[in-house]
């Protein structure tokens, strides 16, 4: 159970921004958090660690005309609050003025925040979460007497809750939860060569994880599948990003049209509003209110009421991802997305219902299917991407065998340009939902 309940995060709020007030600040925020949760990790059926987190904070920012400061505290007593207030004012007294810093506008803040049904509690025991950890583990032992190893299986129960208000009438705040199971097996084939691999389901709601023993059959024959890789030779072919994947990828161009980076003229999309970045068959749907979603918020860090939009619409660019403060220095208005994008749906017009990953690979023909990506390799400021990579060779719409020790490279205006298909194999992974994309082409380096 939490320690505090939101009438006293909303008296302790209003504490921070009385105190602010009385030593001349023209304006403030302030937010307040706790959390609590459970994690837990077996590795071959033995304990690991046994994790209980409890953790709380409290944030004031201070305006003095348009220098801005902040500080922080986690003890909740009056004296700690005042005593971060007074050091917000002092670095604002100290800090350089900043055309840009401010409050958001008052007539952009949610003034009735919906429920979006986002807080599932978990009430997990120690032995219960380690009873799943095992059984998930287990699953992916018994799949194969190949699978002869682990690098185990954790279970995590996650709940929080926060406050935020401001100087200018604000105040919200809502609890959240978040909860997964991972499991990582190992396998070895008769020389001896090891592949790992992994899978996990996450959820707001407990009841919607998937279960142990499907996460570990499945992790399982992730692994097994990757038995007998080898490399390639240095190519150009088209390349099918399994659908966890491509939500990178995804991620990647909602970073280059975020605020921050676009101010600091460290995007390759710069000026890229109005601009056909992708097939006109694209479409990128941002929809904050999807009940029980990760991606899901009322409202953004700075209060301002969120909205469903198109970010990308028949392959043009329709709107960045904006906070109170970039879209000041970009001359702009906030789009809501102080802290980030929220729940993201990237899908085609050309996909149809029965575009499994089957289907993607024949629609790819030969090619290189994409599973596992290591390294960082993306170059945000001209778009250069280049990352080690692990997948499979497709021949004729099948898989031939497994691929290692390649890498993939190519430009990332190029690559969103030729993407030819998005699959019906969709997955959310944190505030992205996306099928597997289908790209006409990229570099492949091998042996």
């Amino acid at each position: 159970m939490f320690s505090h309940s939101a009438p006293q995060f909303q008296e302790l709020i209003q504490y921070l921004l009385e105190e602010a007030k009385a030593l001349g600040a023209t304006d403030a925020a302030a937010e307040i958090s706790e959390g609590y949760g459970l994690s837990v990790a077996v590795r071959k059926g033995a304990i690991e660690t046994i994790e209980h987190n409890r953790d709380k904070q409290a944030g004031v920012t201070v305006f003095i005309g348009q220098r801005r400061g902040n500080a922080g505290t986690n003890d909740f007593s009056k004296p700690a609050l005042k005593a971060a207030v007074e050091a917000a004012f002092h670095i604002a007294r100290h800090t350089a003025e900043d055309d840009c810093a401010s409050l958001a506008a008052p007539e952009l803040l949610e003034k009735h925040p919906q429920d979006l049904d986002l807080y599932h509690p978990w009430d997990l025991s120690t032995e219960e979460a380690v009873e799943i950890a095992r059984a998930t583990e287990s699953a992916a032992l018994d799949v194969s007497t190949q699978i002869n190893n682990s690098d185990g299986a954790s279970v995590s129960a996650q709940q929080s809750h926060f406050m935020l208000g401001t100087s200018q009438g604000f105040m919200g705040g809502y609890p959240v939860s978040r909860h997964y199971i991972a499991c990582t097996p190992i396998a070895t084939d008769s020389q001896g060569a090891m592949q790992r691999d992994n899978w996990y389901s996450t959820s707001r709601v407990p009841q919607e994880l998937a279960s142990p023993n499907a996460i570990g059959q499945y992790a399982a024959r992730r692994t097994l599948a990757r038995l007998g890789a080898r490399s390639l030779t240095t190519r150009h072919c088209p390349v099918l990003f399994e659908a966890p994947l491509a939500a990178g990828l995804l991620g990647a161009f909602v970073q280059a049209i975020s605020g921050g980076a676009l101010y600091r003229q460290s995007s390759f999309l710069l000026d890229s509003l109005g601009q056909e970045i992708f097939p006109q068959h694209i479409d990128l749907y941002e929809d904050p209110h999807q009940p029980r979603l990760t991606g899901s918020a009322p409202f953004d860090d700075e209060g301002v009421r969120t909205q469903a939009r198109y970010v990308v619409k028949a392959g043009v660019v329709q709107g960045y991802f904006l906070s109170t403060y970039s879209a000041k220095k970009l001359g702009m208005t906030t789009t809501g997305n102080a802290g980030g994008s929220h729940h993201l749906h990237l899908r085609s017009r050309l996909t149809r219902k029965n575009d499994d990953l089957p289907a993607m690979l024949k629609k790819m023909g030969t090619g290189l299917l994409v599973t596992d990506l290591m390294g960082q390799g993306v170059n945000y400021v001209n778009g250069d991407y280049s990352r080690g990579a692990f997948g499979y060779w497709v021949e004729n719409g099948v898989i031939a065998y497994p691929v290692q020790e390649i890498t993939i490279a190519g430009n990332l205006k190029e690559m969103f340009r030729q993407i030819i298909a998005i699959g019906a194999d969709e997955i959310i992974r944190g505030t992205k939902q996306t099928g597997s994309i289908l790209l006409e082409k990229m570099a492949i380096g091998g042996r």
